[in-house]
């Protein structure tokens, strides 16, 4: 079977969205749509989901499942506004998600009937799971590190990633997260995604444009244990732990990182209109400060 991959970039977060579809057949599946947002105005808008939903109409394609690598924290998922136009599409994301909404329904204080059982979404994926969409098999890989509710899916010759690895000149996702683990991503990659054939396609989730260099999305399986600069084929399990989490204590948090997940942990829904029609997100004040300051509510290590 001959797949083909569109790609949508977001320069406002890096962000890839994919259609991934059979040109024969014109079923598809959507990869990791956005939904705009910016903070200042705390305004949102649908363009760059726009993009994949006027792509799959314009092409006539049957649009099965949507796809979530994980809950995003740089982004505001758009899956809901693409369930609006395709409303037989089934939303889908890896069964460890409960983990996650776990974690953050105590971040964000929700109240207590917040379903931490993954019920928002229409499909939890377990490993190894596969999909049929059609004429398209996607078979489920779980790559915890980055979060441990991260999958890595698998349609023909072909990943998408997500957030566990990016283009091999900028390396790999950081794992400093509530539930993230540079152990456990190091054994996601060079364990499973390393184990698969040198000429498999890798689309990766995000793109950071290092050196100012021109978007780029794609590279094989050969390259990224040839040329990954954080993790190529051979790099011990201990230096890149030491590396990993080196480099991370020295991020700050993405932009939407507040905003975004408590969007996303609900299978991108908004927040429900209060009785003035309008709706609200919650923004816990000092939840993430270093564990020396001496108010912080939480620490990453405490969450």
């Amino acid at each position: 079977m001959t797949i083909k991959t569109q790609p949508f970039y977001d320069a406002r977060t890096n962000t890839l969205t994919y259609v991934v579809y059979d040109p024969q057949t014109r079923d598809a599946v959507l990869i990791d749509p956005v939904l705009d947002y910016e903070p200042h105005a705390s305004a949102m808008w649908t363009e760059s989901a726009d993009r994949a939903v006027n792509f799959l109409k314009e092409h006539k394609l049957t649009l099965h499942y949507i796809l979530e690598t994980h809950a995003h924290a740089d982004h505001l998922s758009g899956a809901q506004h693409v369930k609006v136009h395709f409303p037989k599409a089934r939303l889908a994301i890896g069964a460890r998600i409960t983990e996650v909404q776990q974690i953050f329904k105590k971040v964000y204080n929700l109240p207590d009937d917040f379903p931490t059982d993954g019920r928002q979404f229409d499909v939890l994926l377990e490993e190894g799971e596969v999909l049929e969409a059609g004429s398209l098999k996607v078979e489920t890989i779980y790559t915890p590190g980055h979060t441990p509710a991260c999958s890595t899916y698998h349609i023909g010759d072909a990943i998408f990633t997500g957030d566990t690895i990016f283009m091999p000149d900028f390396g790999t996702g950081r794992c400093d997260f509530p539930g993230g683990s540079s152990q456990a991503l190091h054994h996601s990659i060079t364990e499973k995604l390393y184990k698969l054939p040198d000429e498999t396609r890798v689309f990766v989730g995000h793109d950071y444009q290092p050196g100012g260099r021109e978007v780029q999305f794609m590279s094989t399986i050969a390259e990224q244990k040839a040329h990954n600069v954080q993790l190529p084929e051979g790099r011990s399990q201990a230096d890149f732990i030491t590396m990993r989490d080196s480099r991370d204590k020295t991020l700050s948090a993405p932009k939407l990182l507040l905003q975004s997940l408590q969007v996303n942990i609900d299978a991108g829904s908004l927040p429900q209109p209060e009785d003035n029609e309008k709706r609200y997100l919650r923004i816990p004040v000092n939840a993430f400060r270093p564990a020396s300051t001496p108010d912080a509510d939480l620490t990453l290590e405490e969450v």
